[in-house]
This record gives C-alpha cells, structure tokens and sequence, in this order.
C-alpha cells in the first residue's frame, strides 16, 4: 500500500504536467494533425524529457526504480502516433539505461516498446476522440509487458522475480490510470478549446451573414459604419474600426472621440499592417502606437483587408486593457479579415460585372437607333414632297420616339411603353405601306406592367414588316399578342409573309451570320439573354399558313430589380 501511494503522487505530477501541456498551441495542432516536422520533433523532446522525469521521480526498490516513467512515451505515442511515440520512448529508456541498475536494460527496451505500442493503438482504434477505458487498458497490457521484459533481461532472474512480484500490480494499475487521467485531461481541454473556436467560427458567420448586404456595397464610409456596429455589437469588443488605405472610414466605441471618420490613421499598428500586408497584434498603448494622450486603447488586433491580391484598408479590433488578445481572438480577427475580403472582392467583381453589362446594352443600344432611324427617315423622305403635313407627322412620331427612348436608354421600360414605342414606329411604317400594312396589338392587362429592355419589341416588328411582308406585292398581317404563361409574360409576334430560314437563323442568333441587315435581331437575342440569362433568347418558328413566329418569355423573377432601376 504505501508504494501504491507513492507512485500514485508521483503519477499526479505527471498528469499536472500533461494539463499544461495541453494548453501548448503546438499539441493542438499536432493532434489536428497539422504540426509540421519541427513541431513535432519538438514535442517528442517534451515526451521524452517528462518521461525521464517519470525516472527521476521513482521510488528506489530492490536495487531498481518503481516509477510512472512510462506515461509520457505512452501519451505520445496514443496522441501523435507511432514516430513520437517510439522516440518519446527511446529518449525516456536511454536515459533509464545510463542510469545502471540490474533493470536497467529491461526497462530501456520497455519504456522504448511501450511508446511504440501506444501509437499503434491509436492507428489501429482512429476513433476521436480516445476513450478513456482504451488508454486505460492499453497502459495495463503496456505496463504487464514490461514486466514480461524485466523477467526476460533482467538478471539475475530470481532478483527480478523478486521485484516484479513487488512492483507489477502497483505500477500496473496505477500508470494505466495516470494515462486514462492524462487521455481525459487533455481531450477535456481540447474540447473546452474546440468549443470556444466553435463560438468564435458562430460569430464570425453571424457577422458574415449581417454585414454582406453592406460590404456588397463596396468599402466606403456607410459600409465600414455599419460593419463595424454590427462586429462591436455580435463580440462585445470595447472598439471596431475599418479604413480604406490609410483614411478611417468608420471607428464606433473607445476612442471614437479622437478616431475620427476622414482623419488618417492615427496608430502605428495600423500603418504597419498597410505597408506589409499581415496581421498586427498590439498588447499594450504603447504598441497600439496613437498618438493621443488619452487614447483609452490597450491592445488590438490589426487585420489587411485585400482585393485582387492589393492591400486596400484594414479591420481593427481593439480593448481597453493591455495584454488582452488571446488566440482566439487572433483566428477571429484572422477569420473576419478573410471574410470580408472576399465580400470586397465579390463586390468590385459585381460592380464590374455591371459596368460591362451597363456598357454593352450601351453598344447594342447604339447599333439598334440608327438602324431604326435609318429606316424611318427614309420614310418620311418619301412623303415629304406629296404630304408635307403627314411628313410634319411623322416626324413628330419619331421625335416622341426617340426623345422617350434616349431619356435613359439602358433602364428597363414597361411592356406598355414599349407599345407605344411600336405604334409610333407603325404609323411611320404605314406611311409606306398605306392598306398593305395590317397590325393587330394584343395585351393582356396582367402583363402590360412587365418590364423589358427598351427597343426589344421593335426590332421584331421591323423585321416583320421589312423581311416577311415587303416582299410581298398584297403586302400582310403583323400580330403582336402578350399572355402570361406558367408565371411568366410570353410575347410572340408573328406575322404572314413570305417566311424565314430557320438554319440561317439559327446561325444568327450562334453569331455566326450577323450583318448589317439582322443586327437588330441578335441584338435584342443577346440582350434578352444577357439580363435573364442563357435560357432565355429570341426563339423563331414558321407559321402553319405561312410566314414567322418569333417569340421570348420575360420571367417574373427578374421584375423587382427591375422596378429598383426604373424608379432609381
């Protein structure tokens, strides 16, 4: 009994060791498998220096140690495998080997062993995290074996006989229990670890998730002033402050009294993270480096925002006591920087996205008017010296046209609009082709309040008009109709003439065969695709009596945005 005590308050210390142990940033990472070569060298150093601890710590016996050398190898090898366990051990039996003593080399090959056989268990059980009556049985068999080794080394046999029958059932159970204590401890910690990393990832979505709809914005000074609320308020951090370059754009808590939006950056730390583009960690004033005499900042955290790669403005996250940034709030801050770094970049991404899109409606706005135009001077060309009155006319039509066109020629308009837009192109249309030319303007009144782009339905009437009725000397019929089907505006116009080619169009609409005289007609085709997407189009068929079919669906989805950019 009082040897079962003695080693019971030499295998405490072991295990106080092994909590402190716990606490190292290095283990959490070798156990998360992510330590690197070095690292992990360094903690077989540990193992193997506690390990002859456990040997310095021993209990003299029959010329031989009863000791709790065997933890440290054992935990090392059950938590960072095989390698660490073996050389934890190797380092912990050396020395047990240079010590002397009858046992000494039994106990230098059973200390190596047991290190070896607690990694093999924890490769061959990959279960995480390690149960606890695992460890424990796994020390039992451990520490038995190497009683096994002593009776097979050690000589003479009859002294170790001997000592075995003293030791075996003490050190058996009570090294198999500090390794069970040592597995629980340390899985306790990392989970309490694990947990709080948990917390911190919560946050940091949260406020993912809050601040998108600004950052999306891009980073100006309403953006930044709302962010930073929404971090002080989901942290509880005394202070937040964001700047673009080196100018503060938002500061919200302590020290927003002197931290003020406009004002260059007033801190060292900050400077710092600008010029070399990495994290900043201040734990006192002096560090955080403001020049205020009574700044009420102690420590912060100092994060480079980037976008394509270019440092543009940093995220600060300050208390008001020194020494008060821990780990966690490091991967925090680290986790919000990446974070909102990729909402700026998403959103110069989107702004250029629709600087392009803004630019090539432009284009093909620009190609559509004069086409049009052309025509319908031409037109009125014609009647100018035989009706000067209709020519005055018509010009006022296509006056009204263009001026309602080319008030914002790339915002959406409304299906009603677009209507009128037609029927002031008709009555110039008409002018040429008097009685030969019938139009037929159906609209359901549900879907006269769609939106669609400006100069989308004309086009498909001139072309009507110029390819399926001209060539006819009877001249046609033209029918505009607009129904709503399965929640979307269908739009078909369709006439009676002479019909079309549909492998020539099919090429058009590919890209294939676009010229002068259909450029209308891929143009209002890419459009339609380029504002609803590649699903959506100009889609052509032959009439069963004879001449075209064109017809594009415009989604109900797409209506509120575009009520956003009419009203705006």
């Amino acid at each position: 009994m009082p040897l079962f005590i003695s080693l019971v308050e030499r295998m405490s210390v072991v295990i106080t060791l092994a909590f402190i142990l716990s606490r190292s940033r290095t283990f959490r990472k070798l156990l998360q498998e992510q330590a690197s070569s070095h690292q992990k060298l360094l903690l077989i150093l540990v193992f193997g220096l506690l390990g002859i601890f456990g040997s310095y710590a021993g209990i003299p016996i029959q010329d031989a140690l009863a000791n709790s050398r065997v933890i440290a190898p054992m935990v090392g090898g059950l938590f960072g495998g095989p390698l660490v366990g073996f050389l934890a051990g190797l380092i912990a039996g050396g020395h047990r080997f240079f010590m002397g003593g009858f046992t000494a080399l039994a106990c230098g090959v059973s200390t190596t062993v047991e290190g070896l056989l607690g990694g093999l268990v924890a490769r061959a059980y990959r279960r995480r995290p390690l149960p606890w009556p695992v460890a424990f049985a796994a020390g039992f068999v451990a520490e038995a074996l190497q009683m096994l080794i002593i009776l097979a080394l050690a000589r003479p046999f009859t002294a170790a006989w001997s000592l075995v029958k003293v030791i075996a059932w003490p050190m058996m159970l009570v090294n198999a229990s500090g390794i069970a204590l040592a597995v629980i401890i340390i899985q306790s910690v990392l989970r309490e670890q694990e947990l709080a990393g948990a917390v911190q990832a919560q946050k940091a979505l949260k406020i993912a998730n809050k601040t998108l709809p600004y950052l999306r914005q891009g980073l100006n000074a309403d953006s930044a002033r709302q962010a930073a609320a929404i971090i002080m308020e989901i942290t509880g951090l005394e202070a937040v402050a964001i700047t673009s370059g080196d100018e503060i754009l938002a500061h919200v808590g302590a020290g927003s009294d002197h931290h003020r939006q406009g004002q260059k950056v007033l801190t060292n730390a900050t400077r710092q993270a600008l010029d070399t583009g990495k994290i900043q960690v201040a734990q006192t004033g002096a560090e955080i480096g403001c020049h205020h005499q009574d700044c009420p900042l102690r420590a912060a955290v100092v994060v480079p925002l980037e976008s394509r790669g270019k440092v543009i403005g940093t995220l600060k996250l300050y208390h008001t006591r020194a020494n008060a940034v821990g780990p966690l709030d490091l991967e925090l801050a680290a986790g919000l920087g990446h974070l909102f770094s990729t909402q700026l970049e998403l959103a110069e991404i989107d702004r250029q996205e629709q600087l392009v899109a803004k630019a090539e409606i432009r284009a093909l706005q620009s190609q559509i008017n004069p086409h049009f135009l052309f025509n319908a001077l031409n037109t009125i060309m014609s009647v100018c010296r035989l009706d000067p009155e209709k020519a005055r006319q018509l010009l006022g039509y296509l006056g009204d046209f263009f001026r309602r066109n080319l008030q914002h020629p790339e915002r959406p308009v409304t299906l009603a609009t677009e209507i009128e837009y037609v029927r002031s192109y008709l009555a110039i249309e008409k002018a040429r082709f008097g009685s030969r030319l019938e139009v037929t303007i159906d609209v359901e009144p549900g879907v006269a309040h769609y939106l669609l782009p400006a100069l989308t339905l004309q086009p498909l009437v001139e072309n009507a008009v110029k390819h399926g009725l001209l060539p006819r000397r009877e001249g046609g019929q033209v029918t505009i109709t607009a129904r709503e089907v399965n929640g979307e505006a269908r739009i078909t116009v369709s006439d009676n003439g002479v019909g079309i080619d549909l492998n020539k169009v099919t090429g058009l609409l590919a890209g294939n065969q676009a010229n002068s005289n259909n450029v209308g007609l891929l143009n209002v085709h890419e459009r339609l695709r380029l504002l609803y997407g590649p699903e959506y189009g100009l889609r052509f068929s032959l009439n069963p009596g004879g001449g075209t079919r064109v017809e594009f669906s415009l989604p109900r989805q797409s209506q509120a945005a575009f009520k956003e950019g009419v009203a705006s």
